[in-house]
């Protein structure tokens, strides 16, 4: 593809010592004109600098009207909860000397049949631990004994294949594999083309096939009717 365009600005007259009589003259391509000759704005919803203002107002002032009512609210539970413990906090003081002297030594023996009753559950608790931790490192033990027993026979048994390979892949040393015919059946040069050529003629032969036109039969029979 080439670049070469052609030329729109010939050379301008009337100007020269004998063309004073003749106006200059100019052609313009059309791709030589001006296609966009007003400035594009930006139209509604393209995001304009009014509208980015306007909707950067909006948030801000959503921003603070929600931190307003989230510190209202804020302040208006933490007075209902105060007003609400009050009433509670005056009820225990005011429950609080009425306690009998009966009360707090049934109170005493109820501790401490229940400090005889916690020691003793916490003493059964430590039997029970101790023996979950044997039953424990009892299994890890066998599962232990075990992986060691399972990888020892898998050595075992590579070993013993290894041996058995060694011994069976080679047929000289396979003194139960049965004799084997090493001898050539037949050559790869062996062409039936140009053996045994100095024989008689067969006056009866069978039929074959000589990959030779000049020595097939047809050939033959041909050239011994034609030019005997």
């Amino acid at each position: 593809m080439t670049t070469a365009r052609p030329t729109w600005h010939p050379a301008i007259g009337g100007h020269q010592l004998r063309d004073t009589n003749s106006a200059p003259t100019h052609n313009i391509s059309s791709r030589d004109l001006a296609t966009q000759t007003t400035l594009k704005l930006r139209q509604q919803g393209q995001n304009a600098p009014g509208e980015i203002d306007e909707l950067l107002m909006k948030e801000r002032l959503a921003e603070k009207e929600r931190q307003h009512f989230l510190k209202a609210n804020g302040a208006h539970k933490s007075q209902s909860l105060r007003e609400e413990d009050e009433p509670l906090k005056r009820k225990r003081i005011d429950d609080g000397p009425s306690i009998d002297a009966d009360d707090s030594d049934d109170a005493d023996g109820d501790e401490g049949s229940a400090d005889e009753s916690d020691s003793s559950s916490d003493d059964d608790d430590d039997d029970d631990e101790a023996e979950l931790l044997r039953e424990l490192e009892k299994i890890r033990k066998e599962r232990a004994e075990e992986k060691e027993r399972a990888e020892r026979e898998r050595q075992e048994a590579e070993e013993q294949q290894r041996e058995e390979e060694a011994l069976t892949g080679n047929p000289l040393l396979d003194a139960a594999a049965p004799a084997k015919d090493f001898s050539v059946k037949r050559r790869w040069d062996d062409d039936v083309v140009f053996k045994n050529q100095s024989k008689g003629h067969d006056e009866n032969p069978k039929k074959r096939f000589i990959n030779d036109v000049l020595r097939s039969d047809f050939h033959r029979k041909f050239l011994s009717k034609y030019t005997r």
